[in-house]
């Protein structure tokens, strides 16, 4: 018995420390009650502080947030130029139905005209309150 644990004990010693997430080389071991438990094995390097970790781990929120607010600056610039690029489209077939002189426009042309000009009201207005939401979350 005392030479079957000296021998375990020398094997033990030689063992290479064992490393988190490494399933295979984690020992299992029956306790006194016929139950088995996980050697502890930590998932923290040995050459960090918990003093660097927080620090780390504080720099790392910091960047999130500054990735947060440049992506959500990135959508609103989105959004902007493809309001533009709506606005641009409706005035480029508003004005082709203004060069039409009034006496030849037909019915239907004068109603998309009226059309075209109640949708670029709409769109600028929504583009408005885009730039005042941008500003409030820039201010934020």
């Amino acid at each position: 018995m005392e030479l079957k644990r000296s021998i375990s004990a020398s094997m033990e010693a030689e063992k290479p420390p064992r490393r988190y997430g490494a399933v295979e080389e984690t020992e299992w071991r029956a306790d006194g009650l016929g139950r088995t438990q996980p050697d502890v094995v930590s998932m923290a390097e040995t050459t960090m502080m918990p003093e660097e970790i927080e620090l780390e781990m504080a720099k790392i929120q910091r960047l999130r947030e500054v990735l947060v607010r440049r992506e959500s600056e990135l959508r609103f610039m989105m959004d902007d130029i493809q309001l533009c690029k709506d606005i641009m489209n409706l005035k480029k077939e508003l004005q082709s139905l203004v060069a039409v002189p009034e006496k030849d426009k037909t019915k239907l042309q004068k109603q998309r005209e009226d059309e075209l000009i109640q949708k670029i009201h709409k769109l600028v207005q929504k583009r408005d309150f885009l730039v005042d939401d941008a500003e409030v979350e820039r201010l934020r």
